[in-house]
């Protein structure tokens, strides 16, 4: 069965990274939530339990856990690190995006 997120070598690296440094952290929530001028915005987070409804995606040596109330608008999207001159951050990739606003910040299904 397919992962409902893949997670890219520099991205699993990255993560390594942020939870060696919040060692009490379980993984990384990956989420939607309602933000800028297309609808939706991807959420980055640490889980501190894993009580919550989650898909957990483990890949690489890390834990991705997905919102599951998220699944429908990301499934399948690839999560990728860019540290370049004009960004620094998690990229998406989303199969799932019909449009995303001017400046990138948001997207919509």
């Amino acid at each position: 069965m397919k992962s409902a997120v893949s997670i890219t070598d520099k991205a699993a690296e990255h993560i390594k990274a942020l939870l060696a440094k919040k060692p009490e952290a379980r993984g990384l929530l990956l989420g939607t939530e309602t933000h800028g001028c297309s609808g939706l915005g991807y959420t980055v987070d640490y889980v501190l339990d894993d009580a919550g409804d989650y898909e957990v995606v483990e890949d690489k040596g890390v834990k991705v856990f997905v919102d599951r109330k998220a699944l429908l608008f990301i499934l399948g999207t690839e999560m990728d690190w860019e540290d370049s001159m004009f960004s620094t951050g998690f990229k998406f990739s989303n199969p799932n995006e019909k449009g995303r606003c001017g400046c990138g910040e948001s997207f919509h299904v």
